[in-house]
């Protein structure tokens, strides 16, 4: 797991390699992450948008940007946590991703930007 907090909400990534999704023939590896998105300041907080960047070892790089996360844009409040999983394919065995959630302070509309920490996607083989 890794973890990061910028302005006192904290982000926390677990990852997992799903090879039963995955087609390693065709250079197709798919992964899935949990994520903990905790709120600890004292004001209520939505999440807006989020921002990807996904790096794989063969050089490629893409970017992904929405409107919240899973169809949601939920709003957290201070001591209170949101979480959820999604997924991401890669076309070698080795890369990572990190971003940023875009958030708005409820209390007085002030928009800010949470990192998201690195976290690696590896296939389970490549670490022996």
């Amino acid at each position: 797991m890794v973890k990061t907090t910028t302005h006192n909400i904290e982000i926390s990534v677990e990852v997992r390699y799903l090879a039963e999704q995955s087609l390693p023939r065709e250079n197709h590896y798919f992964f899935v992450y949990f994520i903990t998105i905790q709120n600890k300041s004292d004001f209520s907080v939505q999440l807006l948008k989020r921002h990807w960047d996904i790096f794989d070892s063969v050089g490629q790089k893409r970017e992904v940007d929405g409107e919240g996360v899973i169809g949601e844009t939920p709003v957290i409040e201070p001591g209170k946590k949101f979480e959820y999983n999604s997924g991401c394919n890669l076309i070698s065995e080795i890369g990572y991703m990190e971003g940023f959630y875009s958030m708005i302070r409820l209390i007085d509309d002030t928009e800010f930007d949470v990192q998201i920490p690195r976290f690696e996607l590896v296939v389970p083989s490549k670490l022996n």
